[in-house]
């Protein structure tokens, strides 16, 4: 079943890139574990996924014991990060999406053992339920990360409004590369299941797709 699914989302991404003019090496594929044991990871390792990505980092530390030695793995905190784990987070995670706060990029990089790859969340919807920096704080914060030498700064993550149709997330997309060809940032970490063509046909360099992949989650 993973194989398959993953044959048709890989199919989906190569003419996603195609109508973009793009190459599919353009784009990374973050297989989204949250909720599913640690053995969909070693499963989707074995088909040739390399990067995950997880939303609580509580979750992934009861995981991680059960994964096995997995060379070349990155695992990518996509959910929002507390301050009182952050300490954590820096242990089991080779990639935070979700730096929102000049304070939060200075925790990670006082508690980073290995230089660390961060990306800056940015909310774009009136949302209260979401978490992300204003867009008009995205300097103030860029000059932050860009002064912890142990945080490396690659671009921009958002999540819109859930919508059934994808075309109700481009206008979301196309506002985020807007900010990260303002600041000078090369990668856009945007567009899940049910949107990511229309997230690559608009520049994103990271999609995170989990129930295209893996199926259904069943709410706990």
């Amino acid at each position: 079943m993973l194989s398959e699914n993953l044959s048709q989302v890989e199919e989906r991404i190569h003419a996603a890139c195609a109508r973009a003019g793009r190459s599919r090496s353009s784009v990374t594929l973050i297989a989204v574990t949250k909720v599913f044991p640690a053995q969909a990871i070693v499963d989707a390792y074995a088909l040739g996924l390399r990067d995950f990505g997880e939303n609580y980092v509580q979750e992934f530390d009861a995981k991680a014991p059960g994964l096995p030695e997995l060379p070349g793995a990155r695992f990518h905190l996509i959910g929002h990060l507390q301050s009182n784990k952050s300490r954590r987070a820096t242990d089991l995670f080779q990639v935070i999406q979700t730096v929102d706060t000049p304070r939060l990029a200075q925790r990670l990089h006082e508690q980073a053992r290995w230089p660390m790859e961060v990306f800056l969340e940015v909310k774009l919807s009136g949302e209260e339920a979401k978490h992300g920096a204003a867009p008009e704080s995205l300097s103030v914060l860029t000059a932050a990360v860009r002064g912890c030498s142990r945080l490396q700064l690659s671009g921009l993550m958002t999540m819109p409004p859930w919508s059934e149709d994808p075309e109700d997330s481009r206008p979301y997309f196309r506002r985020l590369r807007e900010l990260a060809d303002a600041h000078h940032l090369p990668a856009l970490s945007m567009g899940m299941s049910n949107d990511f063509e229309a997230a690559i046909e608009e520049g994103a360099t990271h999609v995170r797709i989990g129930t295209a992949l893996f199926g259904k989650r069943v709410k706990r």
